[in-house]
């Protein structure tokens, strides 16, 4: 293969031909770090960014430590910031590339790249988000406990770069693409948000009777009732993802519950061969995990609405009677008092555990069956909403993934 095919990406924008050359970072870029030390901490002051400020969206100022102005003037002496500057974590979260759009901030344990003017930041800022990069990270980071990647290794990154109007076609193809994921995510992220005001507002407060939104047509009280006094209880049966197969029976897993967590569940994408004994829903019930990593993970509920589906074992199946609506016994059980009555009763330490014993204690305020049909109703409705926009967005980045693999060498 010769190195003109080597350094030429799988996809271009017309008219670019040349092939690619090979660059080292240190050699194109002014790459500097942060301090290392530990300065005295205050209330106020001036921000000073570590990793844990850098994430996939961005530059997350909402939980940082403050230092003196003395202490910021010396680490500014080094390592100055600028708008227009990236940065990202080198030591415990390496990565995380971020390209600044403020400054007046200092950085601790942090890489810093100035432009050196032969590579655009924009393209720049791309290629560290690419697989290449991670790829280095993972064989040249050092440290058992707490990983780390040098000064001297982040300058020698090695790495093909196109001319300059090349760079700033794909730096500007990568910025409106994540322009759109960033659309995408805020309003998920504000979907979200609607839902947890909804669901504060319109379930009572611990000690009342009332919530304090109410469709129209509803008053009265919500009358108290336990779990156990209005539902059936049962488990379901023994499955692993070891007999998971690409076609068969629907079935699930109690790790649906907490890794694509849904009110109602329609759709399930996993399958198994049923094996004797297997317990199959009929529609309407309601699970509840009964193991998990923790407490808060275990504490929430999801109407199964077709039946057919085998329910997996570590599911605490919950069969209610005509009086309850399955969507709002979902809702409820998962959210405000009675999720936190839960919380409470799960039990263990690095395996937690939440039996039908447990849940036949809980208490449940509970509407006229009409009120609480039209609050899962509204629910459900939500959270297909969030779940179309939670699908957008991460169409969106694996579509980035899929570029950053193809239109870089």
């Amino acid at each position: 293969m010769s190195d003109n095919t080597r350094l030429t990406p799988a996809i271009r924008f017309k008219g670019y031909t040349n092939a690619w050359v090979q660059r080292k970072l240190g050699e194109v870029c002014d790459v500097r770090d942060g301090t290392h030390d530990s300065p005295k901490y205050h209330k106020t002051g001036h921000p000073l960014v570590t990793s844990k400020n850098l994430t996939d969206r961005g530059l997350d100022m909402s939980d940082v430590s403050f230092i003196s102005d003395e202490d910021f003037e010396s680490i500014n002496k080094r390592s100055k910031v600028d708008i227009g500057d990236i940065i990202f974590g080198m030591i415990g979260t390496i990565g995380k590339p971020v390209m600044l759009d403020r400054c007046n901030f200092a950085i601790k344990n942090v890489a810093l790249i100035k432009n050196g003017g032969e590579v655009i930041n924009n393209f720049l800022l791309q290629l560290l988000k690419s697989t290449s990069f991670g790829l280095y990270i993972q064989s040249e980071n050092a440290g058992n406990t707490q990983k780390f990647l040098g000064l001297s290794k982040i300058r020698e990154y090695s790495f093909a770069a196109p001319s300059l109007p090349e760079q700033t076609d794909i730096g500007n193809f990568f910025r409106t693409l994540d322009d759109a994921i960033t659309l995408c995510q805020r309003k998920l992220d504000g979907l979200r948000e609607l839902k947890r005001g909804y669901l504060q507002l319109m379930f009572p407060k611990s000690g009342e009777r009332v919530p304090r939104v109410r469709f129209a047509g509803f008053s009265g009280e919500w009358q108290e009732r336990k779990l156990g006094e209005v539902a059936e209880f049962s488990k379901g049966s023994g499955y692993s993802k070891s007999d998971l197969t690409d076609d068969g029976t629907p079935i699930i897993l109690y790790g649906r519950l907490y890794t694509k967590y849904e009110t109602t569940i329609e759709d399930v994408d996993t399958f198994v061969v049923p094996k004797h004994k297997s317990v199959f829903s009929c529609g309407g019930e309601v699970i509840v995990p009964s193991s998990g990593e923790t407490a808060e993970d275990i504490s929430r509920a999801s109407v199964v609405s077709k039946k057919g589906i085998i329910l997996g074992g570590d599911l605490n199946i919950v069969r209610a009677d005509s009086t309850i609506n399955p969507a709002f016994l979902a809702i409820t059980i998962s959210n405000g008092n009675q999720q936190k009555e839960l919380t409470k009763r799960a039990q263990g330490k690095s395996v937690v555990h939440l039996n039908n014993s447990d849940l036949i204690k809980v208490m449940l305020q509970l509407p006229i069956f009409p009120e609480q049909t039209v609050i899962g109703n509204f629910f459900r409705t939500l959270d297909i909403q969030i779940t179309d926009q939670a699908e957008k967005t991460e169409q969106l980045k694996q579509l980035k993934a899929a570029y950053l693999q193809k239109m870089f060498v």
